[in-house]
This record gives structure tokens, sequence and C-alpha cells, in this order.
């Protein structure tokens, strides 16, 4: 499939591409974060709670990248440990690694020094930073709670023109059951034709199987409609993360990388790829 051709499937991250952070939580914010309206993704809620914690910017996530694959946070998303006090006290227990403290600290110094920024490599180790892991996980989880203004209606107008399999890809937790966070209350998850959550089918983003997993999804509801075999250069797929992007473009298929803030951009992408009006005339005037 070409570029300008139009694909059968698109398929959606859900974090930081289709919700955004809900601005009024019932769930108290103590230590105070920085008020960021426009928060989309759980990385920037992890930089409010650095700087507003006086955290190097960037260690939590460098924590997290280097513990994989068998961190915490990793076997959460592939369904394999329960979100409860283990899962909080061994994700505690990755943040304050002390062999991954000392390699981030020398990740600055080198990046210091390549930028010119004035820096001592001989300088002392300074303390490793002291986290609440519980408090900053429901400040990541919290962005799923209010559909994004621009990504959730342009969702409803391609599921309408019943043109395109919807799915979603998301790497994801299985929380307690009873818990507020079960609910579809955004409404997102109701918009997709398939939803492919990593802690249900034991596969994460960027394995290369979840991937697959989605082709073989996108081909059984085709069969369904009676539409031809989707390959994967049929599919469409749009994330935030370029990690996760990259396993989709091995897997074949053409992606779309949505910025943080931008969402109204990646929207003025999905218009180009579907040849559909898919933005509202006040918010096509503010592009």
């Amino acid at each position: 499939m070409t570029e300008t051709t139009r694909p059968i499937g698109l398929l959606f991250d859900i974090g930081g591409v289709c919700v955004r952070l809900n601005t009024n939580p019932k769930r108290p914010t103590s230590p105070p974060l920085t008020k960021k309206n426009q928060v989309l993704s759980p990385f920037q809620a992890i930089l409010d709670y650095e700087i507003a914690n006086k955290i190097p910017p960037g260690w939590v996530n460098f924590s997290i990248s280097r513990s994989a694959p068998s961190g915490s946070w990793h076997r959460l998303e592939r369904g394999e440990i329960k979100l409860d006090a283990d899962f909080f006290k061994a994700f505690n227990k990755d943040l304050s690694n002390p062999e991954l403290w000392k390699k981030f600290h020398e990740t600055l110094q080198k990046k210091q020094s390549a930028t010119g920024t004035p820096s001592s490599s001989s300088s002392p180790l300074p303390p490793l930073p002291q986290l609440d892991a519980e408090f900053l996980f429901w400040e990541m989880m919290r962005i799923s709670r209010t559909p994004d203004p621009y990504m959730a209606p342009a969702l409803k107008k391609l599921k309408a023109s019943g043109k395109f399999i919807l799915g979603a890809l998301s790497n994801t937790v299985v929380f307690p059951d009873g818990h507020a966070y079960n609910t579809d209350e955004s409404g997102v998850k109701g918009q997709f034709d398939f939803f492919i959550s990593s802690a249900h089918t034991g596969l994460r983003k960027p394995d290369p199987k979840i991937y697959e997993f989605a082709i073989r999804e996108m081909n059984r509801l085709a069969r369904e409609k009676g539409l031809r075999e989707v390959g994967a250069s049929d599919i469409v797929f749009f994330d935030d993360i370029g990690e996760n992007l990259k396993g989709a473009k091995k897997a074949g298929m053409r992606t779309v990388k949505v910025n943080l803030g931008r969402t109204q951009d990646a929207v003025k992408e999905l218009e180009k790829i579907t040849g559909l009006s898919l933005l509202e005339g006040s918010d096509r005037a503010r592009l």
C-alpha cells in the first residue's frame, strides 16, 4: 500500500492519543503537581512529579525503561502480577535502584558534556531520590478518565462513516474488582471494533507478537465484514511513544507520531489519510 492509499484498519494507542488528563481528580493531589490543563500523557504526569519533588527530570522513565523486561511495571502491564501492595513495593524498589541511579547520573554528565553545559565529572553521586511510587502510579493513571477533545470526536466520526476497522492497541493494567477505573467513563473504548490490552493478552508493546496479534484481529473483523484480507501495510498506527511506533513499522504498518499536546495535528493527519473531515471549524482554525 502506498502512503496515499486509504487504509482498511486504523489502530490507536489510548493514553496520550485518545484520552487526556482529568483536571479535576477526586483523589487528593499531595504533594502538589504543577497545573497543566493540557497534560495528555503519563510522561507529563511523571515530569510534573519530578519537578514538584526536585527529582532530576528523566529519572523515572530511565528507571522504568532500564528495568525491562522483568521490572515490576513491565510485569504489571503484561498481567503477570496484581495491582496491589506488593506491586507498589516492587515498583518503589525499581525506582530506588542504586546501580541504575549511578548509570543515570553518568548519562546526565555525558549529555551535559556534549551540550557544553558546565558540569564536574568528579562530582559525588547525589543521593537517591525518595519517591512515593503509589502516588506516582495513580497520577499516571488519571489520564484515562477524560476523552481527548480532538481525537475523541474524530473517532466517533470515523466509526459513523463505516469505512474503516477501528482498533485499540494499548499497554494497560488490570485494576482491582470494583475499582472505578474499570468503567469506560470516557466512552472512548466503545468507539473501537476491538481493544487489545497488554495486561489481558500477556503481550506488551513493542513486542513484535502484539502487532501480529493486532493484524490477526483486523483480519478476523475484515472477514466478518466481507472485506479482503488485511495486510500490515493496510493499517495505520497512532502512538505517542517512538519505541512503540518503531515496533509497528517493523511489523509493516504505517505509523503516525502523536506529539504531546498536539493531538489536533494527529487528527489533521487522519483527515489526509481517510479523506474525511474530522475537525470542527473552531478547532481547524487553531491549526
